[in-house]
């Protein structure tokens, strides 16, 4: 691990060092959201409207960060979330920052946009999840789905809040093109960051490589290959289509994207395994809630019968047992990951890992709690009571 690396003393380090690593339009494409980006600040600023109650002269020598997920057993409570084009951050990509889950005793989850094969990803050691979309074409789906049972993966992370791309302005403005281009505006840019640069035109041509097969023969522009998956989101979707995937995949699903009881008891009825509170990282719908402030509502709603992970906004691990505090069995982190891997490849990853283990670990022993368990509602209070709509 590089001095830079190990001088970054939390996720906004690790962020701030990808930023002077990375080309602006590939760091903003990783750091934005839809259009004026209120959801994506909110995810992480509602964090501060509760309050951790601690308990003292409690026995905390020893904590115990473990929980249980889709059936797996994780050393801590934190699992990668599906983010695409990873290749585009550093040539370490999906693979490196599967490799550091894995080391860091969690799991992660490939993206439908990863720019390796769900063979390849199957392939790295320990837990893995696979997204999935309910694509125009079910039998893209269905082919998803039967190559990451066949491949090895634990569960399907069945992703619902994409009907229809979002906005995401800042994209426009840095003028992101994928695969970059080195045009007369952006080579100044490009040229600050040889390091990226050089990388990037050294290593193997990046592709959506999952879909790749799906596209003409011959047809090798990566931009062509997104313009497809971009078009297969099917905004005819419904819980039907749910149900029917659930049963194609026959194991522990994640569906990814509820963020109301109703839509917390409706996925309950379609069968699934658990629910992900999410507003895809505040990329989608610009205005929605933060997560951490519909995830009471919807593990009150769902009770037992489903296992809630937290998505959104994750950058201390106090943010996490706030989460805990309020019924997540687990907390989801994109952006935390990818800072990482833009700072530092594989081993920038490792650092975020550590970084947020270490920082649940001390959250838990400073609140008196010894396990991820003893972590229940009354450790939190809100700040100020929730204002009417």
């Amino acid at each position: 691990m590089t001095r830079a690396l190990e001088a970054c003393r939390n996720i906004a380090d690790l962020r701030a060092l990808a930023r002077r690593r990375m080309p602006a339009p590939i760091f903003h494409y990783v750091d934005g959201g839809a259009e004026d980006e209120v959801t994506l600040r909110r995810n992480t600023q509602a964090f501060e409207d509760y309050e951790l109650e601690p308990e003292y002269a409690v026995d905390v020598s020893a904590i115990d960060t473990s929980t249980t997920i889709l059936g797996q057993q994780l050393d801590w409570p934190v699992v990668a979330a599906p983010t695409g084009l990873l290749g585009l951050l550093h040539r370490d990509g999906e693979i490196g920052v599967a490799r550091a889950l894995a080391r860091s005793g969690s799991v992660f989850t490939q993206s439908c946009m990863s720019n390796v094969t769900i063979e390849d990803v199957g392939a790295v050691p320990g837990a893995k999840m696979l997204q999935a979309y309910t694509f125009r074409d079910r039998g893209l789906t269905r082919e998803f789905i039967a190559r990451g049972r066949e491949a090895g993966f634990v569960a399907l992370c069945l992703t619902f809040d994409v009907p229809v791309p979002g906005m995401r302005e800042r994209d426009l403005l840095y003028g992101l093109t994928v695969p970059p281009r080195l045009s007369i505006g952006s080579l100044l840019d490009f040229a600050l960051h040889p390091r990226w640069s050089l990388r990037y035109l050294s290593g193997p041509p990046l592709r959506i490589a999952n879909v790749a097969h799906r596209i003409a023969e011959g047809t090798s522009d990566l931009s062509s290959i997104i313009q497809f998956v971009t078009n297969q989101y099917d905004p005819s979707a419904t819980w039907d289509d749910a149900a029917e995937m659930i049963g194609y995949w026959d194991g522990p699903v994640a569906i990814k994207g509820v963020m109301t009881p109703g839509d917390a008891k409706r996925a309950a009825a379609a069968g699934a395994s658990a629910i992900v509170v999410s507003n895809h990282g505040g990329r989608q719908l610009d205005g929605a809630a933060a997560t951490i402030d519909r995830l009471a509502p919807v593990v009150d709603a769902v009770g037992g019968d489903l296992e809630v992970i937290l998505d959104g906004g994750i950058r201390r691990g106090s943010h996490v047992i706030k989460a805990l505090a309020l019924g997540a069995r687990a907390c989801m982190a994109g952006r935390a990951f990818l800072y990482g891997l833009g700072a530092g490849g594989e081993a920038g990853v490792d650092r975020a890992c550590t970084i947020l283990h270490q920082q649940i670990r001390r959250s838990m022993a400073l609140s008196g709690v010894v396990r991820t368990a003893d972590i229940t509602r009354e450790r939190v209070s809100w700040r100020r009571p929730a204002r009417p709509v």
